[in-house]
């Protein structure tokens, strides 16, 4: 049954977004399936990075499945905040995430990749957020994100008009860190994902918690928190043995990267 898949690559969890048939659109199933995911990414110790595509050549993902979604919105039959484990509203997975944006990213596509750490998409990807045309909004953590994510400006653009923009336009933006021919991207992702896989885990997860946390806080607070969250860093078992590694001039072995599931040969 199509749903989200998650197969693995060593250390590397490969999310998918897995009903190509249909632009790879989310039931309601699947919004649950993700969070769920997300749930065993955060909490399996042998995984350390996750990639997040969608399967097939034509779409990442093109947000819900309106002949579902919408009628059970419209009607009270479901809460919008259902969502918010696969949109990663209030997340407490502190490892890397990252989207390779395959296709068409629309509406809760686009969404879920703001919720994403490092996003690279195929020179074919398309962007957009149509919800005004039908009379909804962005309400998967877009109208929070966007506008701290990119300039206001070119948010309220995405947002007001919905239309759709190429890969190159959302590169400009500030939505995409790299763009790649569409053949390339999955290796991209993974090659980089593994580079990701031999920093120190403490480390990767102490700079996305501290980034997610500290942003919304009174600048004072902020350095004082931040000051924390270095002293746990830098007094961690990772940190006795990189500054050893960097002495000896040799390849560190990090204690965080102790149960990661090796990679094939």
């Amino acid at each position: 049954m199509a749903g989200i898949a998650l197969d693995r690559d060593g250390a590397i969890a490969i999310v998918r977004f897995d009903r190509p048939d249909k632009l790879n659109a989310m039931t309601l199933a699947m919004y649950d399936e993700l969070g769920a995911v997300f749930a065993e990414v955060r909490d399996d110790d042998s995984i350390a990075v996750a990639i997040l595509t969608g399967s097939g050549e034509r779409a990442f993902c093109v947000g819900a499945d309106l002949g579902e979604s919408i009628p059970a919105l419209s009607e009270g039959r479901f809460d919008i905040s259902e969502w918010d484990a696969a949109h990663q509203k209030h997340t407490t997975l502190f490892k890397p995430v990252i989207a390779a944006i395959n296709g068409l990213c629309l509406g809760g596509g686009f969404e879920i990749m703001l919720s994403t750490d490092i996003r690279i998409a195929a020179d074919t990807a398309e962007f957009g957020l149509p919800e005004s045309g039908v009379g909804v909004v962005p309400a998967g953590g877009t109208l929070t994100r966007l506008t701290r994510q990119i300039p206001y400006v070119w948010a309220m653009e995405l947002m007001l008009q919905g239309d759709r923009i190429s890969a190159t336009q959302a590169l400009r933006y500030g939505l995409l860190n790299e763009i790649v021919p569409a053949p390339r991207l999955l290796e991209t992702a993974v090659e980089l994902a593994h580079k990701l896989v031999a920093k120190s885990g403490t480390a990767l997860a102490t700079i996305k918690e501290a980034v997610l946390r500290l942003g919304d806080l009174p600048q004072d607070q902020a350095f004082h928190s931040e000051a924390l969250y270095g002293q746990r860093a830098f007094t961690s078992p990772d940190a006795s043995e990189g500054l050893s590694a960097f002495a000896k001039r040799r390849r560190p072995d990090f204690p965080s990267r102790h149960g990661l599931t090796p990679r094939p040969d």
